[in-house]
């Protein structure tokens, strides 16, 4: 479904990815305040979210992780496709379902949350990386489980100091020239 072919704003994926810790549901929240107002067609799909919505049935090693990725893939594309602007937090990043949102998923733009091992462990909040050094949790992204970071992402931004959300906010809105229109024209 092409929105733009009858006058209307077509729809948008910004996919934001990095390891568990990075600050991706901080980020989406901070684009979601600043441009939500200019943009009422602006929509999260936050992975956790999506997957309680869905009962958690899912568990976390690898494969649960890629049928994750697919359902929040699909609902992008439902979202998109009727016009609206999608914006969502996904942990996993594997290069084939990256390629696959290239492909599949209409006026794409990725944002890559690049932080090392160690800022996490330093500032793990929920636990996990100590957890898993302690064997007690396991499929731990960047652990055990393979992290791949994204090779052709449209932003990349290191998030080892992270600066207030709002900041990077605005950082993601500047490289995406659509966004930076509506919110210099405010």
């Amino acid at each position: 479904m092409k929105a733009e072919m009858e006058g209307e704003q077509k729809g948008m994926v910004i996919w934001v990815t990095g390891l568990s810790g990075a600050g991706k549901t901080m980020l989406c929240n901070a684009l979601w305040g600043l441009l939500k107002i200019h943009k009422p067609e602006l929509v999260i799909l936050d992975g956790d979210a999506v997957r309680a919505a869905f009962g958690n049935d899912l568990g976390y090693r690898e494969e649960n992780r890629i049928t994750q990725i697919k359902r929040l893939q699909g609902m992008a594309k439902i979202l998109a496709d009727q016009g609206l602007i999608v914006v969502v937090a996904a942990l996993y990043a594997h290069p084939e379902l990256l390629a696959w949102n290239r492909e599949n998923l209409f006026d794409y733009f990725e944002v890559y949350l690049e932080v090392s091992l160690e800022a996490l462990r330093l500032r793990d909040s929920k636990g996990l990386y100590a957890g898993a050094a302690d064997g007690e949790i396991k499929n731990v992204v960047g652990v055990d489980i393979p992290w791949h970071a994204p090779i052709a992402s449209d932003l990349i931004i290191n998030t080892n100091h992270p600066k207030r959300p709002e900041r990077l906010a605005e950082q993601v809105i500047a490289a995406i020239p659509r966004l930076r229109k509506v919110t210099e024209a405010a």
